[in-house]
């Protein structure tokens, strides 16, 4: 069922919740439950889209972008109520832009799991309180197949691309995989077959910082009022994790050793590279919620296109997809050898391709122009 906006989500710290602007989301509300690669199932699942463009009547045109961690549907646009970010592939998607809305129909659904109108531990369980600590543990697989059941009640049987970077690279390739006859381009950016040892390690420290907020409460705070949940935690973790999403070469050039502003750092005064990490850990915080980022993070972590499947080689081998595979020559979260290993693996794949960009990994969003390249080649 496609339901207009409505009465979604409790009161939550970063969670659009009940009483926001809906800005251009629409819903998606899964018919039944949702059974879930870990066991169990999810009563009742809803996803929050966006969609830029006109259907085909042969339903041919339809592209599915898919974000990364913290991002959201809103995948084109000014920052406006209802969407406190500009839209995060805005240079990319629009008429007369690589996604040219004149020609494509682009669908960008919120992850489940996430807080931006999709079920995610803010939202409100069967019970009616918030599922908090309670919310089940999730794969990039489930999402998957929310996302399988929004495609299916729009119509869609086959995507003319599937497109994503980091762990919308992730849910791209799990798309390919689970569902080669839907998928007739892929490209994914800046991603993994599977999620190393070292990438586990840096988001096992991020997950620690939430949890050892005393506001993280089990995960059990969104009824606990306002200024209460795990701020801090949170704004721990976006400061480390946004160390590892840039270069340090540009970090180097950007801010050296400099003070922010009149600050002395030898009496309790900050550097500038400190400054802009509060920022980004400040924005983060506004408009995200830990719930959500934890439970998104174990589903990154729980990443292998394998399991189960006889392997990475196996589970590559049944990609049918055209597909294109980049990262960014400066990212130092998803090196370069893993999308070497992911373009040797799937049949129908070009050589990788290299976006140069000093950005590191988030070199995927910011060089537009080198995405929408890739875009070119594989619609054409």
């Amino acid at each position: 069922m496609l339901t207009p906006p409505e009465t979604l989500l409790p009161p939550a710290s970063g969670a659009w919740r009940e009483g926001d602007p809906p800005g251009r989301r629409r819903w998606y509300e899964h018919a039944g439950p949702l059974p879930l690669e870990a066991g169990g199932e999810l009563p009742g699942a809803r996803l929050a889209f966006e969609t830029w463009g006109r259907l085909a009547d042969d339903r041919s045109n339809a592209v599915l972008v898919l974000h990364a961690l913290t991002g959201d549907s809103h995948a084109a646009g000014d920052a406006a109520p209802g969407h406190p970010t500009p839209g995060w592939w805005d240079g990319l998607i629009g008429p007369g832009r690589a996604l040219d809305t004149d020609r494509w129909f682009v669908v960008a659904p919120n992850a489940l799991g996430g807080c931006q109108g999709s079920t995610g531990p803010s939202s409100r369980a069967p019970d009616g309180r918030p599922w908090g600590g309670r919310f089940p543990f999730l794969t990039q697989r489930d999402q998957v197949a929310a996302e399988a059941g929004l495609a299916d009640r729009l119509g869609i049987d086959r995507w003319a691309l599937v497109a994503g970077g980091s762990m919308g690279g992730m849910r791209a390739l799990e798309w390919a995989v689970s569902y080669p006859e839907r998928t007739r381009a892929l490209l994914v950016l800046a991603t993994a077959a599977a999620a190393s040892a070292e990438q586990i390690a840096w988001a096992a420290v991020q997950l620690h910082a939430v949890r050892a907020d005393p506001h993280w409460r089990g995960g059990d705070y969104h009824d606990a009022g306002p200024g209460l949940g795990p701020h801090a935690g949170l704004g721990l973790a976006r400061r480390l994790a946004h160390v590892t999403y840039r270069s340090e070469p540009e970090l180097r050039d950007r801010f050296g050793r400099a003070p922010q502003g009149a600050e002395d750092p030898w009496r309790g005064g900050r550097y500038r590279v400190e400054s802009y990490l509060d920022h980004h850990a400040a924005k983060l915080v506004r408009r995200f919620d830990a719930g959500s980022y934890v439970t998104l993070t174990e589903a990154m972590n729980s990443h292998d296109v394998g399991r189960g499947r006889g392997g990475v080689r196996a589970a590559l081998g049944r990609v049918r997809a055209r597909t294109l595979v980049a990262g960014v020559d400066s990212d130092r979260l998803y090196p370069l050898s893993q999308q070497a290993e992911l373009a040797a693996g799937i049949p129908a794949a070009d050589h990788l391709r290299v976006i140069g960009s000093p950005r590191g990994h988030d070199g995927f969003l910011t060089e537009v122009e080198q995405v929408g390249a890739l875009v070119g080649e594989l619609l054409g």
